[in-house]
């Protein structure tokens, strides 16, 4: 091992954008509530001793590649939370110091804009009947935005759809929808689509949504109903994207 990682800091909550105005002659202010901004986590990190200064830049060089926060959002994982990722970047530059000849010693600033840790082993649920089934939620702490994989066959006729019904808020799905077909919804990104069998975007899904009422899972147990109308039920495969808080 060349170099050591140890969480030194991180929010207990979020940082708060705060909205407020000085009203003349009035003491105090007018308080127009907060927003939730983006959280950060310090880690510092420590280049053991190597056998010559060249090995010390190679394995800085090493870092700054994989560290580059030009290449987006990457998975962080902390040994000191190892069931779960953040989605982070370095936010600022970073100076090295150097103890010995052959060693260093930095501070990453990471942040993860949108505010939640998600779980490294998702919890997955899957119903290949219709009638109401519970699905209970362990990990995590808050509400979850699943991906959803539908499979059956909905004709185009006006009639023929599926419900789907998540702790008692209603989708329903209509057709097109045809045998090895599979209708993804991602209530996280608000979007959906129709892949074939080897995973591969057949057309947009959206029109296949009678109402844009994305699924959400909280924590703990959902009751999920399925009910099809002139139409056939196969599978319904659930990606929880557990997070925390």
């Amino acid at each position: 091992m060349k170099m050591r990682a140890r969480l030194t800091a991180s929010q207990v909550s979020h940082a708060l954008r705060n909205f407020s105005e000085t009203v003349p002659g009035k003491a105090g202010i007018a308080n127009f509530a907060c927003d939730i901004s983006e959280r950060n986590i310090i880690v510092n990190c420590s280049v053991l001793p190597q056998a010559s200064f060249d090995d010390v830049v190679s394995v800085l060089d090493n870092a700054a590649e994989q560290l580059n926060p030009a290449n987006g959002l990457k998975q962080l994982i902390l040994g000191d939370v190892p069931d779960r990722y953040f989605m982070a970047r370095l936010s600022e530059s970073v100076d090295c110091e150097r103890p010995l000849r052959t060693a260093a010693d930095f501070d990453l600033r990471f942040v993860y804009p949108d505010l939640h840790a998600y779980a490294i082993e998702d919890e997955i649920f899957v119903v290949t009947g219709t009638g109401t089934h519970a699905a209970e939620r362990l990990a995590g702490n808050g509400d979850s935005e699943p991906v959803h994989l539908l499979k059956g066959v909905i004709s185009a006729s006006s009639s023929s759809h599926i419900f789907r019904i998540t702790n008692g808020e209603e989708l329903r799905i209509v057709g097109s929808l045809s045998r090895g077909e599979t209708l993804v919804i991602d209530s996280g990104m608000g979007s959906a689509k129709v892949t074939d069998v080897a995973g591969n975007i057949l057309r947009n899904g959206l029109p296949c949504l009678r109402e844009f009422n994305f699924p959400i899972l909280r924590k703990d147990v959902n009751n999920i109903e399925i009910n099809a109308v002139n139409a056939a039920f196969t599978e319904l495969k659930i990606q929880v994207k557990s997070r925390w808080k």
